[in-house]
């Protein structure tokens, strides 16, 4: 009898969304592994925890422990780690290959999962909607497709990619249909300000761990499927339409970030978004560069345009400015819907929250010194919620300008007057969202 053959000793690098995912479609019940960590970056407070027994699978009884990625190399030495591989996304590619390197010097292998062996194919038609980079204006471009879809008389269920913060079990599954549901799952702000925009929309909306398990649950209700990506990852299921959004004023980025390439050269539509504040010899250079990968994509131009409530207050005051936090964090933008709208209505001054920064706050500061004179809504838990409120009523300013996706002042209590500012998408000619939905729900 042949001697069984040893299992492959494997680290998943991650940041609690893609690993996970990547882990329930390749490594659970596969014995041909042996998954002795993942390690996290990005998200504050991942690491110390385990992915629960309850979804590794019958081969992990323990669970599997999540540790820093700083960690990594003393984790391959010490499992004698054979593979290590790559599973998060918005990265410059000498980040992802400076992990690569740390790896094989270790005397690991390094490697990425494709694209095609982590999609889930569903029994209902799919229409994704991913982006280039963090902050591009993805999850305007996915509730303007939800609201097409419906118009038409169709039933959507969103799908978003993963932001399981809390307890990993309780999460495999979530379903969000009311405002009430997000305190019953106790989401963050960065998740409440994925989920609530569709909430108010009128679409259901899942979320969770076990994305398998997710689409036997949507598909039970919906006529569409509708993935809305996260950073700049690839969609979860398999795409019927796979829209792309794209950014003029990162230009370049689409070619030099991981997963964004990839992302693009798999695109039916690419919308370049932000036309009206973007320099055009950026968005010809965007649009050359779109070609030059993906020459079938279909290209749909578009802007994002404000909607400030009692903007004229903003005029002459000394403002603090709030804008979402993994945009100016990860996704390395240095301004955002807040900042727009102050310089438009002729904001005095905008006020430097640095020096008044509190806690896990003041931690993030630390970690992204070119944030600079914005405040980022961080709150991945109940503290820094708590520090992000504390940092808003120090700050010596006459009015707080939000511009994250969520009304902010609802969960971060602050005793300051403020206003808010989102983004909507606006289409630019033909071809529209519209008229390519069309085509494609003709096709069904």
């Amino acid at each position: 009898m042949a001697a069984k053959k040893e299992r492959i000793t494997t680290i998943i690098v991650g940041a609690a969304g893609r690993d996970f995912h990547n882990f329930n479609m390749v490594y659970r019940d596969n014995d041909l592994y042996n998954v002795v960590a993942f390690t996290a970056a990005q998200i504050p407070d991942i690491a110390g925890r385990k992915y629960p027994a309850s979804l590794a699978g019958k081969l992990y009884p323990r669970g599997i422990p999540i540790v820093d990625e700083a960690d990594l190399e003393k984790l391959i030495v010490k499992h004698d780690v054979q593979e290590v591989v790559f599973s998060y996304s918005d990265v410059p590619y000498d980040h992802v290959m400076s992990i690569g390197a740390r790896a094989t010097a270790a005397g690991a292998h390094f490697k990425i999962l494709s694209a095609k062996d982590t999609m889930i194919p569903s029994k209902k038609p799919v229409v994704s909607v991913t982006a280039v980079r963090t902050g591009s204006g993805k999850s305007q471009t996915t509730r303007k497709v939800a609201d097409i879809l419906q118009e038409m008389g169709f039933k959507v269920a969103a799908i978003r990619h993963p932001m399981p913060y809390g307890d990993l079990a309780k999460q495999k599954v979530q379903r969000y249909a009311s405002i009430a549901d997000l305190k019953k799952h106790k989401c963050t702000i960065e998740e409440m300000e994925e989920y609530e925009p569709h909430i108010v929309n009128g679409t259901i909306i899942y979320a969770g761990v076990d994305y398998e398990a997710i689409l036997e649950k949507a598909e039970k209700e919906a006529d569409v499927i509708l993935w809305d990506g996260g950073n700049n990852d690839m969609p979860f299921y398999k795409p019927d339409l796979n829209i792309v959004v794209a950014d003029p004023l990162r230009v370049g980025d689409e070619l030099e970030y991981y997963p964004s390439e990839a992302n693009l050269r798999m695109a039916d539509v690419v919308v370049i978004n932000k036309i009206d504040s973007a320099d055009p010899m950026m968005v010809l250079q965007l649009r050359e560069n779109i070609r030059n990968v993906n020459p079938k994509a279909r290209i749909v131009d578009a802007a994002s345009p404000l909607i400030v409530e009692r903007g004229e207050q903003i005029t002459g005051k000394r403002v603090l400015v709030v804008e979402d936090g993994p945009t100016l964090t990860h996704g390395e933008m240095d301004f955002g819907a807040g900042t727009v709208a102050a310089e438009k209505y002729g904001a005095a001054d905008l006020i430097d929250p640095r020096p008044y920064a509190v806690g896990t706050i003041k931690k993030t500061f630390e970690t992204y010194p070119d944030i600079g004179v914005l405040l980022p809504a961080m709150g991945y838990g109940d503290q820094q919620i708590k520090d992000l409120t504390a940092t808003i009523n120090k700050v010596p300013c006459d009015l707080v300008v939000i511009g994250t996706p969520i009304d902010l002042k609802r969960v971060a209590k602050f005793k300051k007057k403020a206003v808010r500012v989102q983004y909507e998408l606006q289409e630019i000619g033909e071809p529209s969202l519209k008229t390519l939905l069309d085509e494609f729900t003709q096709k069904l």
